[in-house]
């Protein structure tokens, strides 16, 4: 997996969270794009995953996990205050899989 500066450190984070803003330094001190177009890229490839998503492709990236689209049925919840069933309506659900190499790393 390519490093892009994270795992070692925080990376210029603020908090406990990675923000599209901590990935748009990443690039700009990294790359040596302006702040715009590296704000640009991160951007686009956000549109670009949720768009994918959107459309009910799967979106794996290579070295960081997948991104997996499932489709469930309708079924029978039951309410537990009253024990009343009530039926829950078919959706879509996404799911994030980490990769082996990702698991890895977390782990150590």
């Amino acid at each position: 997996m390519a490093d892009a500066g994270v795992a070692r450190s925080d990376g210029g984070l603020h908090s406990g969270t990675l923000t599209r803003a901590d990935l748009s330094d990443i690039v700009h001190n990294r790359l040596g794009l302006s702040r715009a177009e590296s704000a640009g890229v991160v951007e686009r490839v956000l549109y670009h995953m949720c768009h994918a998503l959107s459309k009910g492709k799967n979106v794996k990236i290579s070295g960081f996990g997948s991104f997996i689209l499932r489709d469930k049925g309708e079924r029978v919840g039951r309410n537990p205050k009253t024990g009343i069933e009530v039926p829950i309506a078919p959706r879509r659900v996404m799911t994030f899989r980490a990769s082996q190499i990702m698991r890895d790393r977390i782990a150590s």
